[in-house]
């Protein structure tokens, strides 16, 4: 008895951690600097103070669509780039990026 109830702890234990391990801010920070800085020319802290948590949220639901709508629109040369697999991949890392580092976070990026 013992055993089983240390395999379901150590299965429990496991899948919150997986679930948790699935977007990280610092990567999403090391991917804005690598592939959204240079098409956007502003500095990670002038991007996501443009808006509030709430609105990075809604902008990257549905695999990013307002997002890449709006920014494509707004930087034409980023638009290839926003349509890219690569985009979608880093998505998510740079979602938790804007959201901890939003207007309304008060904290600031230093990139």
């Amino acid at each position: 008895m013992k055993n089983v109830m240390m395999i379901v702890l150590s299965l429990f234990l496991l899948s919150s951690v997986v679930t948790t391990a699935q977007a990280d801010s610092a990567k999403g920070k090391k991917y804005y600097q690598k592939y959204l800085k240079p098409l956007f020319e502003m500095k990670g802290a002038d991007f996501t103070g443009e808006r509030t948590k709430g609105e990075w949220k809604a902008y990257f639901r549905k695999d990013a669509k307002k997002f890449i709508k709006k920014y494509s629109k707004k930087y034409p040369d980023a638009a290839e780039f926003l349509g890219t697999d690569t985009f979608q991949k880093i998505a998510p890392d740079v979602k938790d990026f804007a959201i901890e580092f939003a207007a309304d976070s008060g904290a600031v990026p230093s990139c």
